[in-house]
């Protein structure tokens, strides 16, 4: 077995997702009920301190080169602005970016950008307060608004906003959305909704589809495949207008990527996922509270890691959707 987070197909991992938390501020009807979950105990959720280490095995130890924050809501993380410190000081120093709903970025966005934070990904699915309320369930659209500048300003760029339409809700919206951020410089990327919602009320027919947001985005703009490589990036980038601005489409569920991802995701509670549709995970929290040496621990994340499956198998007759919800496994 490799020296990094190597699986049985070739595939490396260098990119870490890290949830901090399961808790979140927003109450999106594509994740969560309207009441929220019931919430990891506070025993069970890693410290600061050992985010921090597990962080430090994979940089330094097992070949992690980005390093994004999750929840939940990271910003409910109150070491956040340590943990961010602490991850963009390790040698070799990993891309350090955090994907977050943009609630309270107003008032952190700078002292983040400080502690060494480069980028973030912001989920705003529509500009229209009513529409945002309606998906939401909250009435905050201008305090997201103001965290997305807030950032900007912060020199957190690309300030990337990722967006996911929904039928009937906002799926007129595309193109109303892709102005609104070509006008602000802000990096639109568009997600096909995913089967991972706590209510488990996803479906095939009423998602909607890479190929139906790029019809609707074609009928205002003239869209041009980027040159760029793709490489392992989820997004297939298109040029605006002939650019030099661009939109992209994540398209997990119809057009699958898995054979370049190069993501692993660690929960909150301390567990591996080799895969985002894993309905398996591997408990790195009960060995290092148990004493286990670094050289243990990345030992169990590479065994975790050798075991990822060729892909999600959404498309399988046999696929079952994943226990965890997004919120409590990290984006």
């Amino acid at each position: 077995m490799s020296t990094g987070l190597s699986d049985g197909y070739g595939r490396v991992a260098t990119d870490l997702r890290v949830s901090l938390t399961d808790r979140c501020n927003l109450r999106c009807s594509y994740c969560m009920p309207a009441e929220g979950l019931d919430w990891l105990p506070g025993e069970d959720v890693l410290t600061d301190d050992e985010v921090v280490r597990l962080v430090t095995i994979g940089v330094e130890r097992l070949g992690i080169r980005e390093v994004r924050f999750t929840g939940g809501e990271p910003l409910l993380r109150r070491g956040l602005p340590d943990i961010v410190r602490r991850t963009a000081a390790l040698a070799p120093r990993p891309e350090v970016s955090i994907t977050s709903n943009g609630l309270g970025l107003k008032h952190t966005a700078a002292a983040l950008a400080e502690a060494g934070l480069d980028r973030v990904n912001i989920s705003l699915d529509t500009v229209r307060p009513e529409t945002f309320a309606a998906i939401t369930r909250r009435d905050r659209l201008e305090d997201v608004l103001a965290g997305l500048r807030a950032a900007y300003d912060a020199g957190l760029r690309p300030v990337k906003v990722n967006a996911v339409l929904l039928r009937g809700v906002n799926d007129d919206q595309a193109a109303e959305l892709l102005t609104w951020c070509l006008e602000h410089d802000y990096d639109l990327r568009f997600i096909e909704q995913m089967p991972l919602d706590a209510q488990h009320d996803w479906s095939r027919t009423a998602m909607v589809t890479a190929e139906e947001i790029l019809d609707a985005l074609e009928q205002s703009f003239v869209l041009t495949p980027a040159h760029t490589p793709r490489g392992s990036a989820p997004a297939e980038l298109f040029h605006v207008d002939g650019g030099p601005q661009t939109v992209g489409v994540i398209a997990s569920v119809t057009r699958p990527f898995c054979g370049d991802c190069d993501r692993v995701r660690l929960t909150a509670d301390g567990q591996v996922r080799n895969c985002l549709f894993a309905r398996e995970e591997s408990d790195l929290r009960a060995a290092l509270r148990a004493g286990a040496a670094d050289d243990e621990l990345a030992q169990r994340w590479r065994f975790a890691m050798h075991g990822k499956r060729p892909g999600h198998g959404i498309d399988d007759e046999t696929f079952l959707q994943p226990t965890r919800p997004m919120s409590a496994i990290g984006g």
